[in-house]
């Protein structure tokens, strides 16, 4: 599926998004002195989502991690989860700090919380094209909850790279124009 094909071949390009995950980022903020930082790449021509994900200094053990998408306003809010519950697939759990790099396959309903699919379409290709709006938009962001913070202790908004935005602009109102298009 192309969801960025709708404005030309160059958007079909994977857009690599990062976050700085923390505990002052979490709604509502927490003084926790964990911290993170995360990797996503959107690749719609690949129909894949790779995440990437470093944290330390947690004050209680993983308990989960996943995308929630997507919030009303860029960068705040809260939003529903995306992709897989109750954690990504391979994710570390029982632990203060590790490592993650796993790549999702975005055409499979099994990278999504089944929820996210139903509101968006009903389909793994309708899932992917509201998940790709939400990242390209701001309105996504990476979380980990712990056993102390069960709604999360850190978290981060994903930006899209500098190199992205140039398909930034492009690439979003490609995915509204599909979207519109899917909903009518």
């Amino acid at each position: 599926m192309t969801v960025l094909g709708a404005v030309g071949p160059a958007s079909a390009a994977p857009i690599t998004l990062y976050a700085t995950l923390t505990g002052a980022a979490e709604s509502p903020p927490n003084a926790s002195p964990g911290s993170g930082e995360a990797v996503v790449t959107f690749d719609d021509e690949a129909d894949t989502l790779r995440v990437r994900v470093s944290f330390r200094g947690l004050l209680a053990p993983v308990t989960a991690s996943h995308i929630h998408c997507c919030t009303a306003v860029a960068g705040e809010g809260t939003a529903g989860v995306a992709t897989q519950t109750p954690t990504f697939t391979g994710f570390p759990s029982g632990v203060l700090a590790g490592e993650y790099d796993r790549t999702f396959d975005l055409g499979s309903l099994l990278s999504y919380r089944p929820g996210f699919v139903t509101a968006n379409g009903g389909s793994a290709a309708s899932a992917e094209a509201a998940l790709g709006l939400g990242l390209v938009s701001g309105g996504a962001y990476l979380n980990i909850h712990t056993s102390l913070f069960p709604g999360g202790e850190i978290r981060g908004f994903l930006v899209p790279e500098p190199a992205s935005f140039a398909l930034f602009g492009a690439g979003l109102a490609g995915l509204a124009a599909l979207r519109r298009r899917r909903a009518a």
